[in-house]
């Protein structure tokens, strides 16, 4: 099944180990094919990941880019597990990027890293609130 992408002017994206660049004008692609392919918006360098899951966002997108995932396993998994002993109710959303990233279904992993980043800025939110306001529980 082919993808199609539609790019903006001066769009980027990632198709396997190649950073595209599309020209000054609207472009329609179809791309056939199995290649790992990641829009701009969706990119996480390493100056945005400020916090622990985007950190681990960052992990899971090089997991999904790599010809070789697992070499990233180690780091990914002694991320996790540093962030669910400071927050245990992320443990629902990790377990869902667990699984999909021992299914090799990397793309979804990436997506649902998402909702924890999310997740990650509610606590964060409560926090800085202060107040003897509970975070985690």
């Amino acid at each position: 099944m082919a993808l199609k992408v539609e790019l903006k002017p001066g769009e980027r994206f990632i198709l396997g180990e190649s950073v595209i660049v599309n020209d000054d004008q609207r472009t329609r692609l179809t791309i056939e094919g199995e290649a790992p392919i990641l829009r701009e918006k969706d990119v996480m360098t390493i100056d945005a990941a400020n916090t622990p899951c985007k950190k681990i966002y960052l992990v899971v997108q090089l997991m999904y880019l790599s010809r070789d995932p697992e070499r990233h396993h180690k780091m990914y998994f002694d991320m996790v597990n540093e962030v669910i002993e400071a927050a245990p109710s992320t443990l629902r959303f990790v377990d869902e990027i667990n699984n999909h990233i021992l299914t090799g279904t990397l793309y979804k992993a990436l997506k649902a890293t998402r909702s924890l980043i999310e997740y990650e800025g509610t606590l964060l939110g409560h926090a800085s609130r202060g107040g003897g306001v509970r975070i985690d529980g």
